[in-house]
């Protein structure tokens, strides 16, 4: 059995001008120890899919479906049950780590209460516990370190800081959400080899939220690609970088730069822009987009079938790509 089985997952906003969809019926199940990117651009409902997991919808937001995790239905929890879960069995790490950290609080203050609130642990054990995990995420001089103000380190430290405050539990799932967008390219690479390592040596999963398909090379397992909160084509590695069938992955495969095209060579953008919440298509979210659109592409979404094993598509027109 999986470890976390998300079945049939819509999340929607009840707004003034009506009930706007944001997810329509993502499904996906995640093992021990296993890596899934989450891909899309800036408003396919990725980040909406774990905030619904995490219970951390805002206050007019709606999520129906099943999230199956330890037999129990994340949707379905308390506050107060869904809290335990929270941070003891499921961390997340977010985008921007100096908007999440206290900034009036020392690292020591933030990182011992997560360890007194679900371990019982004395002040001296979680401080203890604290610094054992700053070391684990290569953070030097941790014991020196762990006195100080979240504005004290960089954005790169900040971010490590995050990582460990995550991890503090042993949690089974870690959902980083644009973990490295905030930093240069040198300290993603770092965070990202980080993330690789941890999850190795906790055998924690990992669910990593993207708009970038290189960071999603780096680490992971297998990806799913969503598009106006559907999700258009989802496979491994393989099926997805030399495989992919879906001319939605296809264009954000060819809008990334490569080492092995000519220099001075153009890169592929998509034209148009996504649809609006306010006014969904009824038919495949990326028709208005796609150049193999069919007939049938306008009127019915198309279905999410399984094309090799592990390797699904949504297109009616894939089969002549």
């Amino acid at each position: 059995m999986s470890l976390l089985d998300v079945h049939d997952l819509k999340v929607s906003f009840e707004t003034n001008d009506g009930l706007l969809p944001a997810v329509q019926g993502v499904s996906f199940a995640l093992e021990e120890g296993e890596a899934l990117g989450i891909v899309g651009e800036s408003g396919s409902g990725k980040s909406q899919t774990v905030l619904a997991l995490m219970g951390l919808l805002a206050d007019n937001g709606v999520a129906s479906g099943k999230a199956e995790f330890e037999g129990q239905d994340l949707l379905g929890l308390s506050p107060a049950r869904l809290n335990r879960v929270r941070g003891e069995k499921i961390s997340m790490i977010f985008q921007d780590p100096m908007t999440s950290l206290n900034p009036y609080l020392t690292v020591a203050s933030q990182m011992t209460e997560v360890l007194t609130l679900h371990k019982d642990m004395t002040r001296r054990e979680a401080r203890q516990e604290a610094v054992r995990m700053l070391d684990a995420v290569h953070i030097p001089d941790a014991s020196s370190r762990l006195d100080r103000y979240p504005h004290e380190f960089s954005g790169g430290m900040r971010q490590r800081v995050m990582i460990a405050m995550s991890l503090l539990c042993r949690p089974q799932i870690l959902i980083a959400d644009e973990p490295t967008t905030a930093l240069d390219v040198t300290v993603q690479a770092q965070i990202l080899r980080l993330l690789d390592e941890i999850r190795r040596e906790f055998r924690t999963a990992v669910i990593l939220i993207t708009h970038d398909l290189g960071v999603v090379a780096e680490v992971c397992d297998r990806v799913i690609v969503m598009y106006g909160g559907r999700v258009m084509e989802s496979g491994s590695l393989h099926h997805i970088f030399q495989g992919s069938r879906h001319p939605y992955t296809r264009g954000l495969l060819a809008s990334v730069p490569r080492l092995d095209q000519e220099r001075g060579g153009r890169l592929q953008g998509i034209p148009g822009a996504p649809p609006s919440l306010s006014r969904p298509p009824t038919g495949c979210p990326f028709e208005a987009r796609c150049a193999y659109r069919l007939d049938r592409c306008t009127s019915v979404p198309p279905p999410l079938k399984e094309r090799d094993r592990g390797h699904r598509v949504a297109c009616y027109a894939e089969l002549i790509l």
